[in-house]
């Protein structure tokens, strides 16, 4: 079966930077299991992963532009330290979750200078390319519910909330019609 929308795809992977640092791995844990075609995945890998089937091997580089965009320094910005809340240790290289127009993202604190905090809004992968090698462990159809939901349901999982799911109650809100 090849990969096409919808169909759960299960991936082993390891993802390096330009330096060949290693960023991110499936080796030891478990395998990235997402439903294609659903912006579950960065855009870059999904179009080097289409038609590929079960068993098929693959080393790619992916642009920023197709990754996580490339950066936007207008997404670096100060704020006042009182924003932070009472006692809270605010330092260089601390990431949050922020909450914006385009859902949940992670800001980084790059400089405190008194009570001035430079933050940086850009995915922290913002700008770079990046180098995949992926084994795609198994392909298969997707079930009426994941298509609907637009992702995959694990093993028990009966939805992205309850029983009586509708993708407007999800707690992290709903993009296209679907839950995130």
């Amino acid at each position: 079966m090849n990969i096409s929308k919808n169909k759960v795809v299960t991936i082993d992977y390891s993802l390096h930077n330009e330096t060949g640092e290693l960023l991110d791995s499936s080796e030891g844990g478990e395998p990235l299991v997402y439903l294609h075609g659903n912006e579950n995945i960065i855009p870059g890998l999904e179009k080097f992963l289409e038609g590929k089937t079960t068993g098929d091997s693959i080393s790619c580089t992916v642009p920023a532009a197709e990754a996580y965009g490339e950066r936007d320094e207008s997404l670096v910005f100060k704020v006042s330290k009182k924003d932070f809340g009472d006692n809270v240790e605010v330092a260089p290289g601390m990431q949050f979750e922020a909450h914006g127009e385009e859902g949940v993202q992670i800001v980084t604190v790059v400089g405190v200078n008194g009570d001035e905090v430079t933050i940086d809004a850009n995915h922290p992968l913002a700008g770079e390319n990046l180098h995949f090698d992926v084994k795609v462990v198994d392909v298969r159809d997707a079930t009426e519910e994941e298509i609907e939901h637009c992702h995959v349901h694990m093993d028990g999982e009966d939805g992205c909330c309850d029983d009586d799911c509708d993708c407007a109650d999800c707690e992290d809100g709903c993009s296209d019609g679907c839950c995130d």
